[in-house]
Formats: structure tokens, sequence, C-alpha cells
């Protein structure tokens, strides 16, 4: 392979890397090694399916129905696929995701230096700076790839191997077993949301392709997919080692575990005096790489819907202005509000990425994939609603009988309790439609 095409390969990878890797990313993983203890390894093996490979699979079901996700909605209906796209770029972008990359910056990377640092300062810093490299989208991949994710490679690389060379205590027995912690980590990969992420990155990474000139089918699916790989072994090696410390942590918990609170711990012990800046660092760039690639693909989704009539830079501005609005708010509220949001929308992305990927080649027809988005709607429908009104409900009431039958059906404990009555639909339906 040409020298020029690695490096394409490499700062395409490294940009899709850094743009499903936010700051959550780095918070979720040290609490599930703490948890699992000797069985993390488990915990990886269930986290990677989740966290990485279904957001991969995202990717690829966007690049085997075209260039956008748009492409991807036609397979149900245009309608339909438009409308949840429109769902998937709000709930990812200004009103959830987007503001929480800074509220998360503030929170977690610039408070431990400076306890007095005033939020709406750091919110208009950080958008400022996050409009100043998001308003030209044809440089965004090359800025993150190129600049931005080494850095922040290296600055995490650093920490896991200093942890790895000299662990702050040995892996223990925590009593939760291999097949919970690989449970407990196929549930918080959900908690990333990259899974929502990857069919809107989807746009902006294959575009980067057809750029740098890649634009036959052949080339720019070979070269998604090597790009793919690279983001997805950084993700490993990354998600891997953060699980790693915090099994080796040693921290002991007093009363509420904070997450935030044992990755300050391991930083601080693992690279010394200087762990908290080296933390804030990351936390810094990672929460800016991802909110850079939200902005603009905010702003191209708009401005595409629109066919024009609203300007990228236009929404690109808007975004940030009502994001920076959002994130003085805080974490903990915008996680409030958003999760009964996510609750619904996500099912139903992971459903029409799974089908799209596995069946989209074979299968033609729109019925069956229509079939089982919409069981997995009214499933989700069903557990929004139980989890809104079960902590009132009395053991004879509808909700809680509901709520039991629920928890009995296949792969409830995984979170994916409409994976098997989707797929049922799916085959019932195309049996019917092909008579």
């Amino acid at each position: 392979m040409k020298q020029k095409s690695i490096t394409n390969i490499l700062t395409i990878g490294f940009a899709l890397f850094a743009m499903f890797f936010g700051a959550g990313n780095i918070i979720l993983p040290p609490i599930i090694g703490l948890i699992t203890g000797e069985d993390w390894s488990s915990a990886v093996s269930g986290f990677t399916i989740t966290a990485i490979i279904a957001p991969f699979l995202g990717i690829l079901a966007v690049l085997f129905s075209g260039d956008e996700f748009t492409d991807l909605g036609k397979r149900i209906n245009s309608t339909l696929g438009l409308v949840l796209a429109t769902m998937i770029i709000l709930s990812i972008g200004p009103l959830v995701a987007i503001p929480r990359t800074a509220a998360t910056t503030f929170e977690v990377g610039l408070l431990p230096i400076w306890p007095n640092f005033n939020p709406i300062v750091s919110s208009v810093l950080f958008f400022t700076v996050t409009l100043a490299l998001s308003i030209s989208p044809s440089k965004v991949v090359d800025i993150i790839g190129k600049y931005l994710t080494p850095l922040l490679l290296i600055l995490l690389t650093i920490m896991i191997v200093m942890g790895i060379l000299h662990p702050l205590d040995v892996t223990k027995d925590t009593g939760v077993g291999v097949a919970e912690s690989f449970r407990r980590g196929f549930a918080e990969g959900y908690q990333t949301m990259d899974v929502l992420a990857s069919v809107i990155y989807a746009g902006i990474i294959i575009a980067a392709v057809k750029a740098k000139g890649y634009t036959s089918q052949e080339t720019k699916t070979k070269v998604t997919f090597l790009s793919g790989a690279v983001a997805t072994s950084c993700l490993l090696f990354i998600y891997g080692g953060l699980v790693y410390l915090g099994a080796t942590s040693g921290y002991n918990v007093a009363g509420d575990l904070k997450r935030t609170e044992l990755l300050l711990y391991i930083s601080n012990h693992v690279l010394g005096a200087q762990g908290t800046v080296a933390l804030s660092l990351c936390i810094a760039l990672a929460c800016l790489t991802t909110a850079i690639a939200l902005v603009c693909a905010t702003g191209t989704f708009f401005s595409q819907l629109t066919n024009g009539k609203v300007s990228y830079k236009v929404i690109v501005i808007a975004t940030c202005v009502f994001s920076a609005v959002l994130a003085v708010n805080g974490v903990d509220q915008i996680i409030d509000y958003a999760g009964p949001f996510l609750g619904i929308i996500y099912p139903i992305t992971l459903t029409l990425i799974v089908y799209i990927v596995l069946f989209g080649k074979v299968v033609k027809r729109k019925l069956p994939f229509v079939g089982a988005i919409a069981t997995t709607t009214v499933f989700s429908l069903v557990q929004f609603y139980v989890g809104m009104t079960i902590d009132k409900a009395t053991e004879d009431s509808f909700v809680f009988q509901l709520n039991q039958w629920i928890q009995k059906i296949p792969l409830y404990n995984y979170d994916v309790p409409w994976l098997l009555p989707s797929f049922v639909v799916f085959v019932l339906v195309y049996i019917v439609s092909k008579k």
C-alpha cells in the first residue's frame, strides 16, 4: 500500500477514534474494573461489543447504504428515516451531548485545578475554540486526526503503560464473577452513546475518504473499513487499559462512589503530582474533539435538510451558542432530562444498524425492516412508561405486572429485551411479504 494511503488511513482512523472517545469514555472504564476486580477481562469483552463493535457496525451500515445517515433511513421509509435522523442529531447534538462535553470539561477538567473557576466563562471559552475549529467542515478530520488525537493518545498511553508497569495494587476477587462481569461491561457500553454518534459520524468519515480521492465504491469501502480498524484498535487498547487500572487501583470506596473521583485517584497515584493536570488535559482534548465532530455533523445535517437555505456557518454558530447556554446547567441536569429520550432513540437506532449490516444485502424489501423497527419502538415505549411509573406502582397494579413480564424476556439483563422479538417479527414479515 502506498505511503500516502497509509497516512490517510491513519489520519481518518485517529479522527474517528477521537470522535468516539469523549469524556464519558474516559470515566466509565475504571469503575468497571474496580467493580469486577480479577474478572476485569470479561468486563472488557462485554464492553467491547457495545462500545466498540456496535458503533463500528453503525459506520458500516451507512457505508453499505450510501454516504449519509439519510441513505440508511431509506431502508425503512424516507420520511421516517428523516425523522429518526433529526431526533438522533438533536440528542447527540445541541440538546444533550454537545453541552455535556463542555459541562464535563468544566467539572472534571477545570475545577480540580481551579476550584473557583466560573462555569459561564468556561462554557464561553470552550465553545469559542469549538466554533473556531469546526467552522470549516472540510478541515475537521485533518485537525482532529493529525493534531488533537495524537496528543490525546500519547497522554492516555503514558498513564496506562505506567499503571501496567507499576500497578497500584493487585486485582482482587470482588465476588462479581465472570458472567456478571461480562454483563456489566456489556450494559455499561451503552452509556458511551457511540452507537447514536456512529451513524452521524459515518457521513463525516465517508466524505473525508472521498475528499482524499477514494471515490469508487471499492476503494471507498476499503479505506473506510481500514480507518475503522485503526479507530477500533485504539479504542480497545485504551478501554482495556483503563479497566485494568481500575481493577488494580486498590481504591477504597467510602460512601457513594463517584467515577470522577476514582479517575483522579488513579491519575494522581500513577503520574504523581502532575496527574491532575494530565487528566484535565485528557478530558479537555477528549471533550473538544467530540464537540467539534458533533457541531460539524449538526451544521452539515441541517444545512442539507434546508437545501442550503440556512448556511452551514449559521447553524454551527447557533449550535455553539445554544449548547453554551445549556452547558452552564451542569452534567447531572443534562443527564437527568436526556435519559428517557435516549432510552427510546438508542434501541431503535441499534436495531436499524444490526439488521442492515446482517441482512441488508440479502433482504431488499422494506417491510421486514419496518416490522423490526416497529417492534423495538413498542418495547422502548413500554419500558419508558414503566420506568416513569414503576416507583409509584403497587404489586397488584398493571405497571408492576407489566414490569415483571418484561424482566422475563430473554436478554433483559443485557438491556436488549427487544432483540429476540424484533428478530421474530423480521422473519415473519419477510416470509409473509415474500408470499
